[in-house]
């Protein structure tokens, strides 16, 4: 299955979703599974990943509803609070949600030391025990604290975001390659080839600017931990749908069919259980 590791769906709120500015006017709007079902279909994409944008369980209970309703929708990765002092009852409630296989913090809007808190912690200990993943979400600056942090749970599937969004308009390499080969040694740790598009110059990126980032990503995680995903509709603000697919189709062509196979969709429907 070709399959998209990581999007969005979300009934605009302008004070919920404040995070969208005025210069992301073009998704200050609903997104919703009859939008993304003909561009799956345009682009041969067979089922999906939604994943959280709001810190509600609300949003978990919204998206586990358009999962039910979607068969495009392989499966949910919701937001839970792991510092809650009954998560083992609130975890124990989801698994009567099939489709239902992971969490995710914004831990990028987080300040500093948010990794190591006692309570989160334990939160990420009890995942195990239900077979959920975690979704990794942070800026290549918190990257030092991913490294400390993955290292406490070795049985623990976990999934970088987004690259851990490097600084690509920058091109700022040296730093986040140093970081991000450390958190690719821990073997149960993937990444997503996902949110590149709106790390660089929204309105003037080639493919060029994402070489050795993807080369890198390539080169530590390997064809075997590395997946797919649009992060749409965040990525209409500097590309379209086809526009970011492309940019890793094209990259990845010169790699086994084995190995595009995995990245398009084996290894997120292996990671998610899907």
């Amino acid at each position: 299955m070709r399959i998209d590791s990581h999007q969005h769906f979300w009934k605009y709120n302008p004070k919920r979703h404040r995070w969208i500015t005025e210069e992301m006017s073009v998704i200050q709007r609903d997104f919703l599974p009859n939008d993304l079902t003909p561009i799956l279909q345009q682009n041969r994409i067979d089922g999906c990943v939604s994943v959280q944008a709001d810190q509600t369980e609300d949003e978990t209970r919204f998206l586990l509803k358009l999962a039910e309703q979607d068969q495009d929708i392989k499966g949910v990765v919701g937001w839970v609070d792991l510092k809650s002092e009954k998560i083992i009852d609130q975890l124990r409630y989801y698994t009567q949600f099939p489709k239902l296989k992971g969490f995710r913090h914004v831990v990028q809007d987080e300040a500093d030391g948010f990794l190591s808190q006692k309570e989160f912690l334990t939160g990420i200990k009890a995942l195990r025990n239900f077979n959920y993943s975690y979704d990794i979400l942070v800026y290549a600056r918190q990257l030092e604290e991913v490294i400390w942090f993955v290292n406490k749970f070795p049985d623990q599937k976990f999934v970088v975001d987004h690259l851990a969004k490097p600084s690509i308009k920058e091109q700022e390499f040296k730093s986040w390659a140093k970081n991000i080969s450390m958190v690719a040694a821990f073997e149960n740790v993937s990444c997503k080839l996902s949110g590149m598009v709106t790390e660089a110059n929204w309105n003037s990126w080639t493919p060029d600017d994402f070489k050795s980032y993807l080369d890198f990503a390539l080169e530590t995680f390997g064809a075997n931990r590395l997946m797919y995903g649009s992060d749409w509709p965040v990525c209409l603000v500097a590309a379209s749908y086809k526009q970011q697919l492309s940019l890793v189709e094209d990259y990845i062509a010169k790699l086994s069919a084995t190995e595009r196979e995995s990245i398009m969709g084996g290894n997120a429907t292996s990671f998610y259980n899907l």
